[in-house]
């Protein structure tokens, strides 16, 4: 308001001041033409109340663009806070992963299971997972989180179906929440979750990750009982199948792309190679699982495994 009072005051008064200036005259500029111009200022200037709300209108129309601009810009800092603000939180996450802080990862993204952000959606459904594997986790909370944490993964996909990693947890998740649903239902889930491993690798595929976990699919299919094979029949026309040599194939290419990454990578080519009776590259790839710095209770029970198995071998010799 105080920009349409200084607006008013600097406007001219006089009377030629009002009429503004003279238009030329000749055949783009006739007498007729004049006065009609200056009649119409004069309707103008001879209503007062129509010349003031002409005024106001101008002044309130330049006010509001002003306000429009300051709301824009403020929409675009927010925006931008917002952006910083997941950033740092997916900081935070990743360090507190890195460090094994299972707990403490599980607590801070808590706090954000209503975000729409399927970089944090995804996060939580691993961290939730996680926290189902400690144990120190009940029997009914660990179900409580596996489902918690399919419905994450589930969010993250719906978000983004480009992500990798929303791909790849999803199936994961599905796969978890299999073993309380009994053989038939992992079973029928079997094409989906592979349907979503390959996608992941599609994606990326320089995530060791999804290539181990898609070798995981083809060990259990390989390894899968009787019984097991005859449910598949009556689920499936074709039901899912896999062979040891397939498995084996997707360890090694997970092993090339980040040697090292897991340790259950290397336990489970040391139990594929047994499968396939190849004694010798089984204790070198257990003796790597044995071996392996354990940072998480996983490496420690992979540890046992491997060391149990090389001890199995020892036996028999």
């Amino acid at each position: 308001m105080a920009l349409f009072l200084r607006l008013w005051r600097s406007l001219p008064l006089g009377r030629s001041a009002a009429l503004g200036p003279r238009l030329p005259t000749g055949a783009a500029g006739s007498r007729e033409q004049c006065v009609l111009w200056r009649l119409r200022g004069a309707e103008v200037i001879g209503n007062p109340g129509a010349f003031r709300r002409s005024l106001l209108f101008s002044a309130l129309s330049y006010l509001g663009f002003e306000a429009y601009q300051v709301i824009s810009q403020a929409a675009v800092v927010h925006a931008a806070a917002k952006v910083f603000r997941v950033e740092e939180i997916l900081e935070q996450a990743d360090y507190l992963y890195e460090s094994g802080e299972t707990e403490k990862l599980y607590q801070l993204l808590s706090q954000y299971k209503e975000s729409e952000d399927a970089e944090l959606l995804w996060r939580l459904a691993r961290a939730s997972r996680d926290k189902a594997q400690l144990s120190g986790t009940s029997e009914e909370e660990k179900k409580l989180l596996l489902y918690e944490a399919l419905e994450y993964a589930k969010r993250a996909l719906e978000k983004n179906e480009s992500s990798f990693a929303a791909h790849k947890w999803y199936a994961i998740c599905i796969s978890d929440v299999g073993d309380y649903e009994g053989i038939r239902a992992k079973i029928a889930n079997a094409y989906v979750i592979k349907e979503h491993f390959e996608k992941a690798i599609e994606l990326n595929p320089k995530d060791a990750t999804a290539i181990h976990l898609m070798g995981i699919w083809c060990y259990t299919f390989a390894e899968m009982p009787w019984y097991q094979r005859r449910i598949a029949k009556m689920l499936f026309a074709t039901p899912p199948s896999s062979t040891y040599e397939e498995a084996l194939g997707y360890f090694h290419r997970a092993e090339q792309v980040d040697p090292n990454f897991y340790s259950k990578n290397l336990l489970l080519l040391g139990k594929t190679y047994l499968k396939l009776h190849n004694k010798k590259l089984a204790t070198f790839w257990l003796t790597k699982a044995k071996d392996y710095p354990a940072h998480t209770e996983e490496d420690k029970q992979i540890q046992t495994e491997a060391a149990q198995l090389l001890t199995g071998f020892s036996d028999k010799n």
